[in-house]
């Protein structure tokens, strides 16, 4: 079985591979940006869940001690833990640990 194609089938037919090749390109790349996106926001919301309930376990806590008076160093620490927590965390997510600086080659 013998195929005779002319010179306008091949490019033709080439030219129909190239714009499939790019259109799955395309595809995947947007595939790509969307799987990325999804990733951010559902670590986003998982943050913001662990923060609401971290938050909720300071405020159950808090309201137990205060509506049950009788400690004063108890109420104390139960309402300066979460500042000491915060201010670390602030503290540390603000400061610069470190100068990432890249040299090429070893001169001095």
């Amino acid at each position: 079985m013998t195929v005779n194609l002319t010179p306008e089938q091949v490019l033709v037919g080439v030219g129909v591979l190239l714009a499939l090749a790019a259109v799955w390109r395309i595809g995947s790349r947007r595939a790509r940006k969307a799987a990325e996106a999804a990733r951010a926001s559902a670590r986003a919301v998982s943050l913001a869940g662990r923060v609401l309930f971290t938050a909720a376990v300071f405020v159950g806590v808090q309201w137990l001690v205060i509506a049950n008076p009788g400690n004063t160093t108890l109420l104390l620490v139960v309402l300066a833990l979460p500042d000491l927590i915060a201010a670390y965390v602030l503290t540390r997510t603000l400061t610069v640990t470190s100068l990432d600086t890249t040299r090429r080659g070893n001169r001095r």
